[in-house]
């Protein structure tokens, strides 16, 4: 899939209806890369274990949401997971307490590590990507990107190994 950017003003942006939402970065409405039956069953397993776990948690969880990572940039990571305690936002602007971006084939690397620098930039505590090819994880901090198995939601002693959930995929 070829990667296509339109200028446009941010209120054009948000007013639109696209038919898969896109990211907003400085004026250019850069489209994502639609997932296939990996990065699906992906998403749909987090949301669906998270979700089980929102009251204990203190969480919501929430697909494909749009979320104000500055000004200018408006990033839709693949899964949120909120704060109960946040405000109710149609378009968040307060960090999530983490994200999961799940990677598409037609990821690109650097396109990657400039929405995960967004989501650092903006005070997202846990910030994840999974790659449903091998099903490795890795979780980027201090703009690094490393392998690892256990995600702990920030701020809580929470906390489950990547290869349950990867075990929920049917």
């Amino acid at each position: 899939m070829a990667t296509t950017a339109t200028r446009v003003p941010v209120e054009v942006y948000l007013q639109a209806d696209y038919e898969h939402d896109c990211d907003y970065v400085d004026g250019e409405v850069e489209e994502r890369p639609l997932g296939e039956l990996d990065h699906s069953a992906w998403q749909a397993i987090l949301v669906t274990f998270f979700s089980l776990r929102q009251k204990e948690w203190g969480i919501r969880a929430r697909p494909e949401l749009r979320v104000r990572v500055a000004p200018t940039r408006y990033r839709v990571p693949d899964v949120c997971l909120l704060s109960r305690e946040a405000p109710i936002e149609q378009i968040i602007t307060h960090p999530p307490l983490a994200v999961f971006e799940i990677l598409s084939p037609e990821d690109r690397m650097n396109r990657v590590l400039e929405r995960l620098a967004d989501y650092e930039a903006m005070g997202i505590g846990a910030i994840w990507v999974v790659d449903p090819r091998d099903a490795s994880y890795y979780h980027y901090a201090s703009g690094q990107l490393a392998q690892a198995s256990l995600f702990v939601l920030p701020g809580t002693n929470h906390q489950v190994e990547m290869s349950e959930i990867a075990a929920l995929i049917d």
